[in-house]
């Protein structure tokens, strides 16, 4: 994890400062930019672990740059985690269905922070280095997780990392009942801050792409989710 590169997109140079100092201790490879358009600049030439992304940004906002990252090849699956003055549920459901991983609201503790971007290189690092191979096929939905591959009918799915996460887990243990708060340390660890709001926006956005297959991922009321099997 010492060699991590996290890329920081914030306009604030205190902030820049304070985040600076506190995650240089990490031993992480610190890349900074001061607007959405410097940020996607260097990620085109560097790729990284993890993005921490300002939305109140100058020029291009942070909801129109983290767009702008998913459309590159190699950022698809590079977790972002958004920071926000504003904590409102419009902007971050609209970053979470964008593909961002996470969000805290400011002021926050740099110690938490540090927290989730561990947890986030962390496991990229361990989607990087498993090499069983691992497929799961329910009528005309298929994932191969050794590829990293989601398939509707033959033709393949585009899923944000956390959303294919989220359908591993749940094509891999079908018909088990999952509460948001299993299905929160399934996917990130336990112990990390994620609201039920951000499970169910997810997994909202996962039943979409997945269209009429997303019906076999069942809420269960009061409950969580489950993965209903076909036959």
């Amino acid at each position: 994890m010492s060699k991590a590169a996290v890329l920081i997109i914030e306009d604030d140079p205190a902030i820049q400062e304070l985040l600076f100092h506190t995650m240089s201790k990490e031993g992480w490879k610190l890349l900074q930019a001061k607007t959405g358009e410097e940020g996607l600049k260097i990620l085109k030439t560097a790729g990284v672990n993890c993005i921490l992304l300002d939305i109140m940004l100058p020029g291009m906002d942070g909801l129109k740059t983290l767009k702008k990252i998913k459309e590159i090849d190699h950022c698809k699956n590079t977790p972002v985690i958004m920071t926000t003055a504003k904590g409102e549920d419009a902007d971050i459901i609209t970053g979470l269905e964008l593909g961002a991983d996470d969000y805290v609201v400011k002021p926050y503790s740099p110690k938490v922070l540090i927290a989730r971007i561990r947890a986030a290189i962390r496991r990229q690092e361990e989607n990087i280095s498993s090499s069983s191979v691992a497929v799961w096929q329910q009528g005309e939905l298929k994932l191969d997780a050794d590829r990293h591959i989601a398939m509707i009918a033959g033709k393949e799915i585009d899923l944000f990392a956390t959303e294919f996460a989220l359908l591993k887990h749940f094509i891999s243990n079908p018909e088990i009942v999952f509460s948001r708060n299993q299905i929160i340390s399934a996917i990130h660890g336990p112990d990390y801050p994620v609201t039920d709001r951000s499970v169910d926006v997810q997994i909202l956005g996962l039943r979409k792409k997945l269209g009429k297959a997303g019906d076999m991922i069942e809420t269960i009321r009061g409950v969580g989710y489950r993965f209903k099997a076909i036959g």
